[in-house]
């Protein structure tokens, strides 16, 4: 084995995972109740999965006999702990369209604002990269999600129900002591003193936009700087790598059209490249700002998931080459620094049209697909009645 990974170029770190979107969303399905306890962590190749494999099926087959259904799992209250620790370990952005997702086709309206709340009061506890330094294995090895639901134990609702019949603080409860690791912090020692995820507003994203702020560069969360705009992948590949380029470290580039509609898809395509005249020159990070998505594992200042998308006529559409742009992740602000009757006239004299198809899955697609605040998930699949928000804080 040692002698294959030589050869092919490899690590053994390689083979190492970080905290990406699955594994995001694994912690999550276990805060959420919907897992059995210990399930978000083992290795693939480990007999600590086939037991949680094994488990799961025998406990499947148990609520199907006693009547237990999602609904009374996935409450209002199992979101926000779902929330709490998706916030304390850093997790994947991509964590926020899925969990919109799954609330909108239980009835509730996952409030980002209230979101951001929790952020504030919630800091990342978890070192695995792109936040910190360690792998999911290196967190199962830790204790997994006991060590850290344990940790968060005085924020959760622990009375809410798991697929177990039993409620999260019995589980916890049955999970055994703490022992000593270094993967999960304390909470008076955290990696980052606030959650791993923000949420930005303003002229640019009245609907939202996500950054990673643990992941992204201390020194430009609070920039101002010229727009460099790009209208969809194809024109951010002809021209990112050009000489001829006008770009500096300073700018902030902006690519439209990659959203939920635009793209359509919603692609991973925010993690945009550093230009390559800016990357000779040494440049590590740039801010870079779309309706677009990007990796769990992806690292730097990037603003994600603007709402409304640019292919529907959304603020970020009119953004001009040119125009400036101020981030402030310590204000929760993205905005372009023009008059609200500016973007009215540019708005007004170049309509956006919403993309459109004759007829097949891409019809479907197009004209049902929501927006990102709402999961990019079918209309047609939420729940008919709302029946509020989460987190309800």
């Amino acid at each position: 084995m040692q002698a294959w990974i030589k050869q092919a170029w490899l690590k053994p770190e390689d083979f190492l995972f970080p905290m990406r979107t699955a594994s995001t969303m694994a912690c999550i399905a276990e805060a959420l109740g919907m897992t059995m306890p210990g399930g978000a962590s083992p290795p693939a190749v480990t007999a600590d999965r086939m037991r949680i494999a094994e488990q799961t099926g025998t406990q499947a087959v148990t609520m199907a006999k006693a009547g237990l259904t999602i609904d009374k799992i996935l409450t209002p209250q199992a979101f926000e702990n779902a929330i709490r620790v998706l916030l304390a370990i850093g997790g994947s952005t991509n964590a926020i369209v899925h969990l919109a997702a799954m609330a909108g086709r239980m009835g509730f309206d996952l409030d980002l604002e209230a979101m951001d709340r929790m952020g504030r009061e919630t800091p990342v506890l978890v070192d695995l990269k792109p936040s910190g330094k360690h792998y999911m294995e290196h967190f199962h090895a830790a204790g997994g999600m006991a060590t850290l639901l344990r940790e968060l134990r005085p924020f959760l609702n622990l009375d809410c129900l798991t697929v177990t019949g039993r409620t999260l603080g019995e589980e916890l409860d049955a999970a055994g002591p703490a022992f000593a690791q270094d993967v999960v912090r304390p909470m008076s020692n955290p990696i980052y003193p606030q959650g791993g995820l923000a949420v930005l507003k303003g002229n640019l994203a009245p609907g939202g936009a996500i950054i990673k702020q643990s992941a992204a560069n201390a020194k430009l969360m609070e920039h101002e700087g010229r727009a460099v705009v790009f209208e969809n992948t194809a024109d951010m590949a002809a021209r990112i790598d050009s000489d001829d380029l006008d770009v500096t470290a300073d700018d902030i580039l902006v690519l439209k059209n990659i959203g939920p509609k635009g793209a359509p898809g919603m692609p991973e395509a925010g993690y945009m490249p550093i230009p390559l005249k800016l990357a000779k020159a040494g440049v590590k990070d740039i801010v870079r700002i779309s309706d677009g998505r990007m990796s769990g594992t992806a690292f730097g200042t990037i603003v994600l998931h603007v709402t409304p998308e640019s292919a529907v006529g959304g603020p970020l559409a009119h953004i001009c080459s040119g125009d400036r742009i101020r981030l402030s992740v310590k204000n929760r602000e993205i905005s372009v620094l023009i008059s609200d009757e500016e973007l009215a006239r540019r708005a007004k004299e170049n309509p956006i049209t919403p993309p459109t198809a004759d007829r097949g899955y891409r019809k479907l697609f197009l004209q049902t697909v929501m927006q990102a605040d709402q999961g990019v998930d079918f209309d047609f699949l939420r729940l008919p009645e709302n029946r509020g928000k989460t987190p309800t804080r």
